[in-house]
C-alpha cells in the first residue's frame, strides 16, 4: 500500500514524541498502523528517539544557560525532557527552542520553591532573541537636533530589533546578571522589583538594569505611541522619573532603530 509523505511524517512524529512507547494493544489511543508498528518495534528506532530527546535536552540547556547554572545540570536536564515531551520544536533550527520554557517553569512543580526561576529563564529567551535579530540601522540622538518641539512630540520612535526590555516584580535583574557572570550577589539583596534591558552592539548582547518607568516607555515606543504618548505613560508609571535622562540613556544603549 502507497502511503503519502505527510502520512508517514505524520506517524513517525507521533511515535517519536509519545510519552511511552507506542504499542499496538493500548487502550488510551487508537493503534499504530500496521507500518508504523513494525518500524518501532525495530530495535533502533528507540535509539533514534532517544537521540532526538538528546538533542533538545542540549538545545535547552544550551538556550537556558543561567537557569542551568542556578539549578544544576541534572535538575535542568530532567526539566528539559519533560519540557521537550510536552512541547517538541516547531523548528529545525535549535537556537529558536524554548519559546514557552519560562512559563512552563512558572507551573513546574518541582520548582515551586524556586518563584524567580521562570523571570531568569525570560532573561534568558530575551538575551537569545536579541542575539539572534536582524540587523537594522540605528537611530542616534544627534538626528533628532534638528526637530521642533512639535515634530518631536508627534516623533514616533521603533525599538530596535535586537532590543528586548523585561520587567520583573521579583530582582530577576540582580539574580541573573551575578550568575550569568559569575560573580557574588549584592549582600543584601533587596527583594523588589527590576527590570532589565538588553540589546546587541557589535555582535555581542549587552545588558543594563532599566527602571519601570522605562520598561513602560518602551512598551509604549513598541506599540506605536508617540514620544509626548510613551513619554506620559513612563510617567504615570514612576511619577520621580527623570525622563531626559532615562532618553539619553536608552540613545546611548542605541535601541532605537530608524523608521
Amino acid at each position: 500500500m502507497t502511503r503519502s509523505l505527510a502520512e508517514f511524517q505524520d506517524g513517525l512524529t507521533e511515535a517519536l514524541w509519545a510519552s511511552e512507547p507506542m504499542a499496538t494493544n493500548s487502550t488510551a489511543a487508537a493503534p499504530p498502523a500496521d507500518w508504523l508498528a513494525r518500524l518501532i518495534a525495530q530495535p533502533g528506532f528507540a535509539v533514534y528517539r532517544n537521540t532526538v530527546m538528546k538533542g533538545c535536552v542540549d538545545a535547552l540547556r544550551a538556550n537556558f544557560p543561567t537557569v542551568e547554572r542556578l539549578v544544576g545540570a541534572e535538575w535542568m536536564s530532567a526539566a528539559a525532557c519533560v519540557f521537550a515531551q510536552q512541547c517538541p520544536p516547531t523548528q529545525p533550527q535549535l537556537i529558536s527552542y524554548g519559546d514557552g520554557f519560562a512559563d512552563f517553569l512558572q507551573r513546574f512543580e518541582p520548582a515551586r520553591d524556586l518563584p524567580y526561576l521562570a523571570e531568569i529563564a525570560r532573561l534568558d529567551r530575551l538575551w537569545l532573541e536579541a542575539f539572534a535579530a536582524a540587523e537594522q540601522p540605528r537611530l542616534e540622538l544627534h538626528t533628532l537636533s534638528s526637530m521642533t518641539p512639535i515634530q518631536l512630540a508627534e516623533l514616533h520612535l521603533r525599538p530596535h530589533a535586537a532590543a528586548r526590555w523585561h520587567w520583573s516584580v521579583l530582582p530577576a535583574f540582580s539574580l541573573w546578571r551575578c550568575n550569568r557572570e559569575g560573580i557574588e550577589l549584592p549582600d543584601p539583596l533587596l527583594w523588589q522589583g527590576e527590570g532589565t534591558l538588553l540589546c546587541r552592539r557589535e555582535n555581542r548582547v549587552v545588558w543594563q538594569p532599566l527602571s519601570v518607568g522605562g520598561c513602560t516607555f518602551l512598551d509604549a515606543c513598541a506599540d506605536g505611541h508617540t514620544l509626548a504618548s510613551a513619554s506620559d505613560l513612563a510617567l504615570e508609571a514612576q511619577p520621580a522619573l527623570d525622563f531626559n535622562a532615562l532618553l539619553a540613556c536608552l540613545f546611548a544603549a542605541r535601541v532605537f532603530a530608524i523608521d
